[in-house]
This record gives structure tokens, sequence and C-alpha cells, in this order.
């Protein structure tokens, strides 16, 4: 069981997420890659929360074939190009975890490799070895 750490002697967080996450003894980690939201289709979504839905499936693609799921998701990094889009982004992460909410950050960035995309998103997850 994952355990949040969410200091009462500092300020809480800003949205459903924990400070910090302690894995148990024994747990195997699994690090993803950032995601982009370009389906296996190669449709790009020209709206953030559509990129952010297509960015999350992979990642639970990727978790799958490790035999976990998005509820081992331990950490997020997240990244935007402005800051139009971070209600969006953060309504499709608040949607996908529940309680022990894993640790994130979220940082607006300048863009990416191609100017389409809005939103890129990597993640760490632990889980049963």
């Amino acid at each position: 069981m994952l355990t949040p750490l969410d200091p009462p002697d500092i300020h809480p967080p800003f949205a459903p997420y924990s400070h910090g996450v302690v894995v148990p003894a024994g747990q195997r980690l699994v690090f993803c890659s950032g995601q982009l939201g370009i389906g296996a289709d190669k449709q790009i979504p020209v709206d953030c929360a559509g990129q952010a839905r297509i960015c999350f499936a992979s990642i639970a693609a990727i978790l799958r074939e490790a035999g976990l799921g998005m509820e081992h998701v331990v950490r997020i990094n997240a990244y935007v190009t402005g800051r139009e889009y971070l209600a969006d982004y953060m309504a499709v992460r608040n949607g996908l975890f529940a309680a022990p909410f894993p640790a994130s950050t979220l940082m607006i960035v300048a863009g990416f490799a191609r100017p389409e995309f809005v939103v890129e998103i990597e993640a760490i997850a632990a889980g049963p070895a």
C-alpha cells in the first residue's frame, strides 16, 4: 500500500495530489517516458483535454504491459505550453486518480518539438514485484 506524505506543517497541495509518496519495500518501479497527445492512428486532438487523455491512455498501456495499472502511479510530471491549458489538464488528471493521490508536478514550458502538441506527461509507477 502506498503511503501519501502531506505534512500538516507545510502548505497543503493545491489540487488532488500528494506532496510525497512512500513506496513500500519489495515493489518494482516502472518509469514511463514523456507521452505526447498523438494516437496510434497519428491523430492529434487540437484541445489540451483530448491530448491529455491520449497521454494518460499511453501511460496506461505502458503500465499494462508491465502488469500494472493507473492505480500504481506514484509520480506524475506534466508540462503544458500555456497557462490556459492548466484547468483542462487538471480536469483530466483529477478524473483518473483517487486517494492516495500520486505526487505531481505541473510546469508551463515554451513548447515541444512540434507546435501542435500542448501537453506532455511522464509517470512513475510502483507495484508488486
